[in-house]
């Protein structure tokens, strides 16, 4: 005879290991690690640093 098995558990795990491969998938498909995520957000504040950097200052002319 054959290895008792629990349908129960047996159907639990194979639940957890679709959705462990459907997170995977996504991880893949739509993640960013934290460094890129940090990359990211460095280049923007340093883009909005150098926007501010030329504008001018036309309220306090002195005209």
């Amino acid at each position: 005879m054959g290895e008792v098995v629990n349908l129960n558990k047996a159907r639990k795990a194979r639940e957890r290991a679709a959705k462990r491969a459907e997170a995977d998938a996504n991880a893949a498909k739509f993640g960013r690690s934290k460094a890129e995520k940090d990359l990211n957000t460095a280049r923007g504040e340093k883009s909005a640093r150098d926007l501010d950097a030329h504008r001018r200052d036309d309220e306090d002319d002195g005209a």
